[in-house]
């Protein structure tokens, strides 16, 4: 994904990702594609509720789509029909906020 869109991102310095993304191969390409630094925001391993730093601001990405309609069900056949709706959805939210 980030060799398609690389030179669109050619100012990002600093990729958080969640703990599904872990591993040295996945922060090894991210820093031979966009010479950028990966950092995980894991979850606490007992399950407990505790604030980790950085973590909240994936928590809040996912809210942001789960307040979309549109998303609540899988309605399309396509995966990139799927892509697009969750880009729209960003969108809308950007756009509302500035």
């Amino acid at each position: 994904m980030f060799s398609l869109a690389s030179q669109n991102l050619e100012l990002v310095q600093h990729v958080m990702v969640d703990g599904g993304y872990t591993g040295n191969d996945f922060a090894d390409q991210v820093k031979l594609i966009l010479n950028a630094k990966t950092t995980v925001a894991k979850r606490n391993e007992l399950h407990t509720f505790t604030v980790l730093p950085q973590r909240w601001i994936i928590e809040r990405s996912w809210s942001w789509l789960d307040k979309c309609r549109r998303l609540w069900k899988n309605c399309e056949r396509a995966l990139n029909s799927s892509l697009q709706m969750v880009v729209l959805a960003f969108l809308e939210i950007v756009l509302k906020r500035y």
